[in-house]
């Protein structure tokens, strides 16, 4: 009985109070075991899933990386490697590759980042194979961004090459310190590493006449060729189209590129991470001119780059992709003849080649002109030797062929007749009115429309969500009377802010730059750039102040500038003037070249303050930094720091140059210049 009080008197107590589980106790502890059962068999599950994967799936990269087994597969024997960061090492790589079909060969043309570079010492597996190797160099003596995986394979690897037969064929700038580093590196490293050299290392410079160079090459490399292999050359000098054209009569509008760069409606559904084959919209939020008077037009635009994830940092460059003028491409179509409304596609002969088309396909003749092809600078000479079988006098005949030759005389013509005068494919045609090209053969041999580079004039600091430009618009009088327009500068120039209620757009990336700031703000600076050469230190300008308000100690910051006319183009004059009033900018000297009978260029300045310049890169351990033209000014600039380091460091001229180049070394006198 006891027991029992005991236990009644127990389950009383319990029942005064709450139950022992209430429903919200039930929910959770059953959600909390259905969590543990799901988690179990979450984890269980991707166990055989791999096994599944095997059997049913191919594998995502059906992409050949193996050039060997590719040449093997398609009876290929010569294969030429580009690093190209314009399109003229690619376009010269193409040549090389359709030439060896006129000496019994088989030549591919190969993209060096889209293949497995390891396998150069397995070419010799492959009977009378050679590698050409047709190598850019870009900036600072610098590899193109297609050849940097290649560049630094070399570097790193110590495979014996002894098989291998090769050549290469440099484009440079003798403008450039670094004339054809890039070229000459990998010349030299495939022979340190056993490679057979068998012809000498072509040098081609785009400061004279990088055309005549790659001719001159080429005329002598191929008998070369034929001899080292002891084949004959076919002597077929017809021209050999690599695209046919087929004519879309019936077509999905949605199918068809209308200026996209890659993929398919990039430009209407736009998806991060954004680059050189899928550029962003940026919208124009600011285009003013800068200069307030003379016959220039000198411009700032500003990209919004908000919500698309791009970030750069000052002195990147800014890639953008322009269009041709619709006044030109309408002229190419009346003067040919041609519907430039109708869709196209040129597919490659070679079935088995990674380049399907020579731009993107399908697509109409006029956004081909419009977005895809160089219509503006003068045809090299292989453009007109294929194009010289379709001009009907003979005699007209001859001199094309004759100016795609290598002998003094055509060499004379060309220079004169299509170089000197600036005469673009258009003014060949309204010139020559016996030519008349199929388009399509046209659209096969002109090359591709690039991308333009400018220096970023501003800083992620202070803009996080912008990027501007500074730029000067090109137009020209011609010998032959014609005004030449720059493509880039006249089609930025015509981006207003709302064109029709709509925001104007320009398609953009970034290259990321070696021109950098000092990592120790402490670091003095000295900035040289006349003209738009100021672009990336008005970035650098907003990076110091903004360094500056964080309370961060920053070193000496100074601005040698140069303009003609004080009261006409001294650009960003009233931003540097802030900059100088706070203390951001201590040191601005300004050269107006033409404000006085004796000329005056910022070389000139830098003299004139030797001392100061002398205790800053020598005491204070200071940067330097030149941006603008390579021609003259970089090379002015360079041989005013040699006196000067001579004079007030005591040295030779030996040494002087010496000492200058051991801080281009050290990375404390960089350039961004161009030519």
């Amino acid at each position: 009985m006891a027991d029992m009080d005991t236990e009644t008197s127990t389950q009383a107590v319990v029942g005064e109070e709450e139950p022992l589980f209430s429903n919200l106790d039930l929910f959770l502890f059953s959600l909390i075991v259905g969590l543990v059962i799901y988690w179990f068999m979450s984890r269980k599950k991707p166990e055989p899933i791999p096994e599944f994967k095997k059997i049913d799936t191919p594998a995502p990269a059906a992409r050949e990386t193996s050039f060997i087994e590719k040449m093997k597969k398609t009876g290929k024997n010569i294969i030429v490697f580009y690093g190209s960061q314009t399109g003229t090492a690619e376009e010269f790589a193409n040549r090389l590759s359709k030439d060896a079909q006129r000496y019994g060969m088989k030549g591919m043309a190969a993209d060096p980042e889209e293949y497995d570079m390891g396998e150069l010492s397995r070419l010799s597996e492959i009977k009378n194979s050679l590698a050409i190797f047709c190598m850019a160099t870009y900036g600072e003596g610098d590899p193109t961004d297609n050849a940097q995986d290649f560049y630094d394979w070399l570097q790193e690897n110590d495979d014996d090459m002894s098989g291998l037969n090769y050549t290469v064929f440099a484009l440079g700038n003798k403008t450039y310190e670094h004339y054809n580093a890039m070229g000459k590196y990998v010349d030299k490293r495939l022979e340190d590493l056993g490679a057979k050299r068998i012809f000498d290392l072509g040098l081609g410079d785009d400061d004279g006449n990088l055309e005549e160079d790659f001719v001159s090459w080429r005329e002598q490399f191929w008998p070369a060729v034929c001899e080292h292999f002891g084949v004959e050359a076919s002597g077929d000098e017809l021209s050999i189209r690599q695209y046919e054209l087929k004519e879309h009569t019936d077509i999905n509008m949605n199918k068809v590129y209308t200026g996209e760069i890659g993929r398919l409606k990039s430009f209407e559904v736009q998806k991060p991470p954004f680059d050189s084959k899928n550029p962003f919209l940026a919208p124009v939020t600011v285009n003013r001119k800068l200069n307030k008077a003379g016959d220039r037009h000198l411009m700032h635009l500003e990209l919004d780059i908000t919500g698309s994830k791009i970030r750069y940092e000052s002195g990147d460059h800014v890639a953008v992709f322009p269009t041709n003028d619709s006044v030109l491409v309408n002229k190419l179509g009346q003067i040919l003849g041609v519907d430039l409304d109708k869709v196209i596609s040129l597919n490659n002969l070679d079935e088995e080649s990674n380049k399907k088309h020579p731009f993107p396909c399908p697509t109409t003749y006029r956004t081909a002109l419009t977005h895809y092809l160089d219509i503006t600078h003068p045809p090299r000479t292989n453009v007109l030797y294929e194009l010289a079988q379709y001009a009907s006098d003979p005699k007209d005949q001859e001199n094309m062929r004759k100016m795609a030759s290598s002998s003094p005389e055509g060499k004379a013509l060309y220079q004169s007749w299509v170089l000197d005068a600036s005469r673009n494919i258009l003014a060949i045609l309204e010139d020559m009115p016996s030519l008349r090209p199929p388009v399509d053969h046209l659209c096969e041999l002109l090359p591709r429309l690039q991308a333009r580079y400018y220096s970023i004039a501003s800083s992620s600091k202070v803009h996080p969500n912008s990027i501007h430009i500074c730029a000067v618009v090109v137009e020209y009088k011609t010998k032959t009377g014609r005004t030449n327009k720059g493509v880039a500068t006249n089609w930025l120039k015509n981006k207003l802010v709302t064109d029709n209620g709509h925001k104007s757009t320009v398609p953009m990336y970034i290259r990321k730059s070696q021109f950098r700031l000092p990592f120790k703000a402490t670091n003095p600076v000295i900035m040289i750039g006349p003209g738009t050469g100021i672009a990336p230190f008005v970035g650098f300008i907003q990076e110091r102040g903004w360094l500056k308000q964080q309370g961060k100690e920053v070193g000496e910051t100074v601005m040698y500038f140069g303009c003609r006319h004080k009261n006409e183009d001294y650009i960003y004059q009233e931003e540097l003037e802030e900059a100088e009033k706070n203390a951001v900018l201590p040191q601005l000297h300004v050269a107006f070249s033409r404000d006085q009978d004796q000329k005056v260029y910022v070389q000139h300045l830098l003299k004139k303050n030797k001392e100061n310049i002398w205790k800053l890169i020598h005491n204070d351990n200071a940067h330097i930094y030149v941006c603008g033209d390579a021609r003259n000014m970089a090379k002015d600039v360079q041989s005013a720091f040699h006196d000067i380091a001579e004079e007030l460091g005591g040295m030779t001229r030996t040494q002087a140059t010496d000492y200058v180049k051991k801080l281009m070394t050290k990375g404390r006198y960089s350039q961004d210049v161009w030519s």
